[in-house]
């Protein structure tokens, strides 16, 4: 199925204000794979005025002709001339396109690498003829190497980009959107295994239900998404060995650097780049107790950010030697027994995300944590969710639920309990809630939270 455009309003209004400047422009468009980079840039780029190129591995000359075949559709008689190099390309280019033309090179970083030298031509252009009001478009999934040339102060490019604009995954409430599914149960259960990547959304749409699309797409040897992973590692690493066993360990449960370095047999600080690699690549997040600084705590754990990859690194990677002897029914079953929790803990952090859009007690409330530590009866204490008021002279204190409890006010009440102990609310006022699955009816139907809020305020 082919998704509506959903949720790139700001970014293609940047671009269109971009496109239609006065002056020639350069922009840089990074994110990972299947987020939707493509699709922006078609919808934004006017059709009579841009031309589009792939970029790939194949030898410079090749790309040169290939590019100058697509400039040929806007310049008649454009690749009707061997260019020996990328300046006598680029310098008719410059020279010969109407204003306001728009050049997209998509996957950047594969033609950089088997063409080092142009950047420094792009550069020399749209340094030398900005009154051409041509536009320069470079797109690329390798955060890395396209962070580079935006940014790093080495490169040609730096410092020209009027735009750098990185494309996220979609935010979880779209999903409910594109698929469409009316029940905001489904979509929650949905986000917690394709995340709020619009390509993933398109693939899963082509089947009758979750359970299909999970064994077509991500079980099966055979699905478009088995291998997705090992793609996404090697968009950004040149090694990914390492980032791999630290996903898998993270997906299988041990969330302390301490604990993933005894698994791995090596001494905790060396696993601190990779893990921060991880975590610029957004594979990775790493989470203090709220109200702590990542810097000045010791109870930092490690999570892995994307509910898809959580959901590979936790049910297929430890199953890869059934499922390629195609015993795909019992490992759907070891799936089904324990995707409540997966999509328990993918709710919590939802129920997190959209407290800052929820204005609960009539409150505005800042980004929400969780906490862990001792509490003031230096007994082990644990809350799902807190956030601070704007005002700050208020604190949200939470519970989340994915399994309905069989007494919401009980809950409730065991949640109060828990409030008192936590070190954070001396002098200011508490305010509680819970976010379950369902509904409550009465008097507590006010602090309770479900799906279809949760999901409206993440759009």
């Amino acid at each position: 199925m082919r998704l509506p455009f959903l949720d790139r309003d700001e970014e293609a209004a940047r671009l269109t204000r971009l496109l239609e400047s006065r002056e020639g422009s350069l922009a840089v468009l990074y994110g990972r794979r299947r987020c939707g980079k493509s699709r922006l840039l078609r919808e934004v780029l006017p059709q009579e005025r841009s031309i589009y190129y792939v970029g790939d591995e194949r030898e410079a000359t090749l790309q040169r002709a290939s590019l100058a075949s697509e400039i040929a559709r806007l310049l008649p008689g454009f690749d009707r001339v061997a260019y020996p190099d990328w300046d006598s390309l680029c310098a008719r280019f410059w020279n010969e396109a109407s204003p306001g033309t728009a050049l997209v090179l998509d996957e950047f970083p594969a033609l950089a690498a088997v063409a080092g030298e142009l950047p420094s031509v792009l550069q020399k252009y749209v340094d030398r003829f900005p009154e051409r009001r041509l536009h320069l478009l470079l797109a690329g999934s390798s955060q890395r190497l396209m962070q580079g040339l935006a940014l790093d102060r080495t490169t040609p490019l730096f410092g020209r980009a009027r735009e750098i604009l990185k494309i996220a995954p979609l935010r979880a409430g779209w999903i409910q959107r594109a698929l469409p599914l009316p029940d905001p149960i489904q979509a929650v259960e949905a986000y917690a295994v394709w995340g709020g990547v619009p390509r993933y959304w398109e693939l899963a749409g082509d089947h009758p239900d979750l359970a299909a699309a999970v064994r077509a797409l991500v079980l099966s040897p055979l699905g478009v998404l088995y291998e997705e992973p090992s793609r996404l590692l090697l968009d950004d690493l040149r090694d990914t060995a390492q980032a791999a066993s630290i996903l898998g360990l993270i997906g299988q449960g041990c969330h302390r650097a301490s604990e993933i370095a005894a698994r791995l047999g090596k001494p905790a600080t060396s696993l601190s780049r990779p893990l921060e690699r991880l975590i610029e690549m957004d594979l990775v997040a790493r989470e203090t107790p709220f109200g702590t600084s990542v810097r000045s705590s010791k109870r930092t754990l490690y999570r892995i950010a994307d509910p898809f990859l959580r959901f590979w690194f936790r049910f297929v990677q430890p199953d890869r030697s059934r499922l390629e002897a195609r015993q795909l029914a019992a490992v759907e079953r070891d799936v089904a027994a324990s995707f409540p929790r997966h999509a328990g803990e993918v709710w919590e952090e939802l129920a997190r995300a959209s407290v800052p859009a929820l204005e609960c007690f009539g409150r505005t409330w800042g980004p929400a944590g969780r906490w862990w530590g001792p509490g003031l009866d230096r007994q082990p204490l644990e809350i799902d969710v807190v956030a601070e008021s704007e005002t700050r002279d208020a604190l949200l204190i939470g519970e989340v639920k994915w399994t309905a409890p069989d007494d919401p006010a009980r809950t409730l009440h065991e949640l109060e309990r828990k409030a008192a102990q936590l070190p954070l609310v001396e002098g200011r006022k508490v305010f509680l809630a819970l976010w379950l699955k369902a509904p409550v009816q009465g008097s507590l139907s006010d602090q309770v939270m479900t799906p279809q809020q949760v999901l409206a305020g993440l759009c």
